[in-house]
C-alpha cells in the first residue's frame, strides 16, 4: 500500500497504463517475430547437425565452417531466449549484429572422442 501512496496510482490504474502503452504492444510484436525466427533457426540447427555428422562420417573429421556456424547459431538462439524471457532488452539479429564466434582461448580443453565399446 505504501507504493500506491508514494506514486499516487492504484494497481488498476497501473494496469490500464500498461495496456495503453505502445511499448508493451511493440514488445509483443517483436516477441512474436523472434519466436518465429527461433523456430526457423531450430530447423537450420538440425540441418547443420546432420551435415556435420555426414561430414564426419565420410571424412573422419569435422568441417570447421560448420563448427563455427553452429557455435554462432547457438549464440543466436541463446540471445533470442534471453529476449523472449525478458532477461535482456537487447534485440537479436536482424535488429542487431549477428553473434560472432567466441574469441579463441589460449588453451583449449581436451576433446573426448566418442568411441563404441569393444565387445
Amino acid at each position: 500500500m505504501s507504493d500506491q501512496v508514494e506514486n499516487g496510482s492504484s494497481p488498476g490504474e497501473e494496469v490500464k497504463d500498461n495496456l495503453k502503452s505502445r511499448g508493451t504492444w511493440l514488445r509483443l510484436a517483436y516477441m512474436i517475430l523472434f519466436a518465429v525466427l527461433f523456430y526457423l533457426a531450430e530447423i537450420v540447427l538440425v540441418v547443420v547437425a546432420v551435415l556435420q555428422f555426414l561430414w564426419k562420417l565420410f571424412s573422419a573429421r569435422t568441417n570447421p565452417r560448420l563448427t563455427s556456424f553452429g557455435e554462432e547459431l547457438g549464440r543466436y538462439l541463446y540471445q533470442i531466449v534471453r529476449f523472449l524471457t525478458f532477461n535482456s532488452e537487447q534485440m537479436p539479429f536482424p535488429l542487431a549484429d549477428w553473434p560472432g564466434a567466441a574469441p579463441a582461448t589460449k588453451s583449449k580443453p581436451k576433446k573426448r572422442a566418442i568411441r563404441p565399446k569393444a565387445d
